[in-house]
């Protein structure tokens, strides 16, 4: 039978899950900070629980708190109610937040149920060997930390029963030495799949702090997902105006030009990439792709459907081209993709994104058929 503070705790468990899910959209779509904590496990603001207490009830008998006045009266020796924000520093608490820690796994799968996303079935080979001990059988020797309690005793039973020393009516069952058993582990070399993240930006002047927000705050939720589907996931990142750079996280997100947009620049070096370091016989590969649509010419878009459907496609598990909204985006980039590939194509995911409430949508879009 399972302690009462297990069971209490598992019930705590389920009812933080269930507050995640139902704010996950405001999580997502206000910006909520989720702190990674570790590799595995993140710190989620939540409203405090408030703990019950009594308050008096309505009486017509004297006493006291009784008489005469009306709330919020000054008591007799105190000043009265100033101006909001006026008067001495108070002593009491203020509204505060309960940060609780989740798994990722824990989080991946609010996510999944929300979005209900279908686990992802890898297209690359084995890729990881790793040494996984699982115990599958019983042994008479191992640690105290092994010993199999169930079978101990039942040893110990049948041992008693032979002696003819086991009595229905008393029943005590004292395991001996011999009677121990433990679980033992065998070793099973497993491949797990990898997975590598290639996100490519435009930051030419047209694509704002806000634009890069919603990007920032999708690609985490797509990391999520992915980290949860994957043993090992790589990430990389591209930066494009003009031209295309590789840089890191923190600059991806923070970089601002002025100068025009070639989104052939952004794919050349995608495609420098996957040919160097990620073999689609070994890895899963994920271009993730965001704008607002601009591009410097038809010829240059020309240019990226031949990148597209020469080199960065058959690669590919699937191309996700993202187009954030922008009051100087023309958005003429998404309608070239989807004249060339349609709305349904398994091997291109195209999503507008018109507000940090569509993110969500957005996610569903891109991770939705499990590719």
């Amino acid at each position: 039978m399972d302690h009462p503070i297990k069971r209490d705790h598992s019930r705590f468990r389920k009812i933080i899950k269930g507050k995640i899910r139902q704010n996950l959209r405001r999580f997502v779509s206000q910006g909520q900070q989720i702190i990674p904590k570790g590799k595995e496990s993140f710190n989620i603001p939540m409203p405090s629980i408030e703990i019950p207490r009594f308050k008096f009830g309505d009486k017509s008998q004297g006493g006291t708190g009784q008489g005469d006045g009306e709330a919020g009266d000054p008591v007799q020796g105190q000043p009265g109610e100033g101006q909001p924000g006026e008067g001495e520093a108070g002593s009491d608490e203020g509204n505060k937040e309960l940060e609780v820690e989740v798994s990722l796994d824990e989080l991946a799968t609010i996510l999944g149920e929300e979005l209900e996303l279908p686990r992802i079935e890898p297209k690359g080979k084995k890729q990881i060997e790793t040494q996984v001990n699982r115990y599958t059988s019983i042994g008479t020797v191992g640690p105290d930390s092994l010993r199999h309690i169930k079978r101990t005793y039942k040893e110990a039973l049948k041992r008693q029963i032979a002696l003819g020393s086991y009595d229905p009516n008393n029943p005590s069952i004292v395991p001996s030495r011999k009677d121990f058993r433990y679980r033992s582990s065998k070793s099973k070399v497993e491949f797990e799949n990898s997975a590598v993240v290639i996100y490519m930006m435009d930051v030419s002047g047209s694509m704002g702090d806000e634009q890069k927000e919603i990007v920032r705050t999708e690609s985490f939720w797509i990391n999520l997902w992915l980290k949860s589907q994957y043993k090992d996931i790589e990430i990389r990142y591209i930066i494009h105006d003009a031209t295309a750079k590789e840089v890191d996280e923190e600059t991806f997100f923070k970089t601002r030009e002025s100068g025009g947009t070639l989104i052939s620049s952004a794919y050349k070096l995608c495609k420098s990439i996957i040919e160097a370091d990620y073999s689609p016989e070994e890895w899963n590969i994920y271009p993730f792709h965001f704008s607002d649509g601009d591009n410097w010419s038809s010829d240059d878009t020309k240019l990226c459907m031949e990148l597209l459907n020469n080199s960065i496609l058959p690669s590919s598990n699937v191309f996700c081209y993202g187009q954030v909204e922008s009051r100087y985006g023309s958005g003429q980039f998404y309608k070239d993709l989807q004249a060339a590939y349609g709305n349904n194509s398994d091997e291109v995911i195209l999503s507008k994104i018109k507000n940090r409430e569509a993110i969500l949508d957005s996610i569903k879009d891109f991770l939705g058929k499990g590719k």
